[in-house]
């Protein structure tokens, strides 16, 4: 368990608890949570320094999770890169930009190959993408709204799909 205290400038620490749909949810929130639990204890004004600082802080608890989630953060790190990219756009929208189809299309090949697999004739990277998005019905969800148990689920059906965000 941690107890950190951080100054207040740049909401940092209100990123480390923010819940979806918050407006300060973030790739940190997310990747913290995963991780830990996390929970505001109190704020400190800057009076209560010698000293004062120009800014209040914030004392945050950290609770590492137990047993850690089993998955591979790597991939998990590929997956929250391309999302949190723009969390206010669609996940459709998200996954037909040209630098995340790159991605997932190198990865895919290379994955293809590693396991003694032909890239089917004819694939299509932003096709399979997008059938995975309406399978688990994420199409028009925005990051910004996701849970973690929500990108877990996303991210093991890309997988299931042979497609993968590390290479």
């Amino acid at each position: 368990k941690a107890v950190v205290s951080t100054q207040s400038t740049g909401e940092f620490a209100e990123r480390l608890y923010a819940k979806p749909g918050d407006k300060l949810y973030c790739r940190l929130s997310a990747n913290t949570q995963l991780m830990a639990r996390v929970a505001h204890v109190l704020k400190v004004g800057k009076g209560n320094f010698k000293p004062p600082p120009k800014v209040d802080s914030s004392v945050v608890r950290l609770e590492p999770m137990n047993p850690m989630p089993n998955i591979n953060f790597m991939e998990w790190d590929g997956l929250t890169r391309i999302v949190f990219t723009r969390k206010n756009k669609t996940l459709s929208a998200l996954f037909k930009s040209k630098a995340a189809l790159e991605i997932l299309a190198k990865n895919h090949q290379i994955w293809c190959s590693l396991n003694d697999t032909m890239v089917e004739e004819g694939f299509d990277i932003k096709t399979k993408v997008q059938d995975i998005l309406k399978e688990c019905e994420f199409s028009e969800t925005r990051t910004r709204t996701m849970t973690n148990d929500h990108l877990l689920k996303l991210l093991e059906r890309f997988n299931a799909h042979g497609i993968h965000f590390t290479s």
